[in-house]
C-alpha cells in the first residue's frame, strides 16, 4: 500500500517497468497549464505556469493593465480601439 501522502487523486499515476521486470507506479504530480487568450488563443506571456504560483504576490501572477491575463496585447489593442469607438458614436 502506498503512503498516505500518495494516496490523494491530486497525483497521476504511472505505471512503469523497472530493468529488473517488476512494473512500479511512479507518482506524478499534475503541471500547471499555459494561460491563453479569450479570444485568439495564443499562449499570454507573463503569467507564470509553475506549481508555486498561488505562493506568489498578486501583482507577480498577471501584467498590470486592463483584461491583463485574460487577452493578449494584439486582442487588448483592438479592444480598446472598439470600445472608443463605440463611446465615439
Amino acid at each position: 500500500m502506498p503512503e498516505p501522502k500518495l494516496r490523494s487523486r491530486s497525483f497521476k499515476r504511472k505505471k512503469v517497468r523497472t530493468p529488473g521486470g517488476r512494473t512500479v507506479t511512479h507518482y506524478l504530480r499534475s503541471t500547471s497549464r499555459k494561460y491563453k487568450c479569450a479570444l485568439c488563443g495564443s499562449v499570454l506571456h507573463g503569467c507564470p505556469t509553475d506549481k508555486y504560483e498561488e505562493k506568489e504576490a498578486k501583482t507577480k501572477k498577471r501584467p498590470e493593465r486592463p483584461y491583463g491575463g485574460y487577452l493578449c496585447h494584439r486582442c487588448f489593442r483592438k479592444a480598446l480601439k472598439n470600445k472608443i469607438m463605440q463611446e465615439a458614436v
